[in-house]
């Protein structure tokens, strides 16, 4: 096999780790054996090894690729020419793919400088999605880009009643209903700080 083959190969075993991984993590739990991905992705342990010498390495890396996604997703939104519609376009996108789903290893393996600057990009894009919806009057002023990523973290669990299929839809569509101006009740307490937010991680650079 020539170089290019060697380097097709890689790239393809490299692509069945990372959704075996994020299937395992995400339905295992994050304390699942590697072997456990290796197996699903269908590759040896050598092979995982060659390309993430730890599980947090592998971890770093899922956490990238979600950032990237938001930001592929937020700038969709951005180019949908209706505000509402690039907001929730932007949601939806982001609850198809589980964006949150890798939520619960925050604080437990270390931000890379990579993260932190996905994450920063991720952000800026997805307030100004946000900063639009409501300068045009279609989102209520009370709701933060905070408040929207803490939603689609828990849209990113399991959703109840594996044997209906829309019910995740069907509470996505609420939920986008009560993100609507000017909104029927006032929300509780203070909005979430982006310091409480990266606290969970750790102490940004």
């Amino acid at each position: 096999m020539g170089t290019r083959g060697r380097q097709a190969e890689a790239a393809r075993n490299d692509l069945r780790l990372l959704r075996a991984a994020h299937e395992v993590f995400t339905t295992q739990g994050f304390d699942a054996p590697v072997s456990a991905i290796a197996k699903a992705a269908g590759v040896g342990m050598g092979s995982l090894y060659r390309r993430y010498r730890t599980k947090e390495e592998l971890l770093q890396r899922l956490c990238v690729i979600a950032m990237e996604r938001g930001v592929a997703a937020a700038e969709a939104g951005l180019n949908e020419p209706d505000p509402w519609e690039g907001l929730c376009r932007y949601i939806r996108a982001c609850v198809g793919y589980r964006a949150g789903a890798l939520a619960p290893v925050a604080g437990t393996i270390e931000v890379t400088d990579e993260m932190w600057r996905t994450a920063r990009k991720a952000t800026e894009l997805a307030d100004g999605l946000i900063s639009r919806a409501r300068a045009a009057g279609v989102l209520r002023n009370d709701v933060t880009t905070l408040d929207i990523s803490l939603l689609m973290e828990q849209f990113s669990r399991p959703a109840p009643g594996g044997e209906h299929p829309h019910v995740k839809e069907r509470l996505l569509t609420i939920a986008l209903d009560g993100l609507r101006a000017p909104g029927a009740s006032e929300l509780p307490g203070e909005p979430p700080s982006t310091e409480w937010y990266e606290g969970r991680w750790g102490s940004a650079p």
